[in-house]
């Protein structure tokens, strides 16, 4: 399933096209995905003009003039891509070829920018897993995105913020930042890797970096920092590009390239001096990824 990078590849791969023009025709070619589609899907979309393309954790947002919100999911096989009128390639370096098939092309945006141009999006998803709701009002209150922590994403959290949310929470570490009212959007590769960057085991008490002291501190510090750089570098490269994911224009991000331990069991710790090994174990049913001789 795309994680928090590859959800922000895509919206902004689609800013472009999307953000300030007018939704002329907008199709849905089932009843449901995951979900049904909210009543009067098609209509209430038509004819109005797209103010803004947000992201919240793992969740696309569309807002319209005078009109609902459209909250999306990609699910485990969604992904978008754009058509433009007169027929020619869509951008990007393929590394696998995309699927000539149209039978899992469920949702058609066609589109019109302030200045003519046309372009259709176009939502496929084979597994069916993805889906498309309408918010009225603040998707904030909406009951898919109501209750989800602070984003790891900018400044806001920091280390004085983690450690208020770990404070007292005897849960493994791993397991308490996958906690979606804690911090949303993080994902099962993220954490590995900003545990490693930490130097921090997955496996120890949520609790210890919240204790009072300066150890402590530090700890809560690193892992903000580290959390924050692995997400930022992942977007800026694309995201994983796990199995077939692809972006809006088809291409595939680089930053599966990069991963210290994550998927990468018996191989050795990448940290210079170090001279561990990369271990997996299983956490609540999940893989995890660890080097246990330089994350205490």
């Amino acid at each position: 399933m795309p994680e928090l990078p590859e959800v922000e590849t895509v919206r902004r791969g689609l800013q472009p096209v999307l953000e300030g023009a007018r939704l002329t025709r907008v199709e849905a070619r089932r009843p449901d995905l995951r979900f049904p589609f909210p009543e009067r899907f098609s209509e209430r979309l038509t004819g109005k003009t797209i103010t803004a393309l947000g992201r919240r954790a793992k969740y696309l947002t569309m807002h319209v003039q005078d009109g609902p919100v459209l909250i999306c999911h990609l699910g485990m096989s969604g992904s978008f891509r754009i058509e433009t009128d007169d027929g020619g390639e869509t951008p990007g370096v393929f590394h696998h070829e995309r699927s000539k098939s149209t039978a899992h092309d469920h949702v058609v945006f066609d589109v019109v920018a302030a200045d003519g141009a046309r372009s259709r999006v176009i939502f496929n998803d084979p597994r069916r897993f993805g889906f498309m709701l309408f918010a009225e009002g603040s998707p904030e209150t909406h009951p898919m995105l109501a209750g989800l922590g602070v984003e790891p994403t900018g400044n806001t959290l920091d280390g004085a913020l983690l450690a208020s949310l770990l404070k007292g929470r005897g849960s493994p570490l791993k397991a308490a930042l996958l906690d979606q009212k804690l911090i949303a959007g993080l994902g099962n590769i993220y954490v590995s890797e900003a545990l490693w960057r930490a130097g921090l085991s997955p496996l120890r008490e949520a609790g210890t970096i919240a204790k009072p002291g300066k150890k402590a501190r530090q700890q809560s510090e690193r892992l903000a920092e580290a959390i924050r750089s692995v997400i930022s570098d992942a977007i800026a490269a694309g995201g994983s590009s796990l199995r077939d994911y692809m972006h809006t224009d088809g291409s595939l991000g680089y930053f599966q390239h990069s991963f210290a331990v994550y998927d990468r069991e018996g191989e050795p710790c990448p940290k210079p001096g170090c001279g561990g090994h990369v271990e997996r174990v299983v956490q609540s049913g999940r893989s995890t990824f660890y080097c246990r001789t330089c994350q205490s």
